[in-house]
């Protein structure tokens, strides 16, 4: 029998700044200003994560996902939110 698969990603370390991701010797850190969507999330909701592909990385209990590239360099990947064209009523 197989020994017990282990995970090649971490969450390493928490702040009120963001959070430091381990991918295998690779270190990332994943800023809440750059990330808003984690600002509120709770410690499990940031720590349960998989890493499905090379580059992309899913939080379940977030329903988020992100290409590992734009953690490396977010100024490639911008948020960007474009105006409703629906009239507020």
């Amino acid at each position: 029998m197989l020994g017990v698969a282990t995970s090649d990603i971490e969450v390493s370390l928490a702040s009120n700044k963001g959070f430091w991701l381990l991918l295998k010797s690779d270190e990332l850190f994943v800023p809440f200003s750059e990330f808003p969507w984690f600002k509120q999330a709770t410690l499990e909701q940031i720590t349960t994560v998989e890493w499905p592909t090379a580059n992309h990385l899913y939080w379940p209990l977030l329903d988020v996902d992100l290409a590992v590239d734009s953690i490396r360099d977010p100024s490639q990947f911008p948020l960007v939110a474009k105006p409703s064209s629906i009239a507020p009523r």
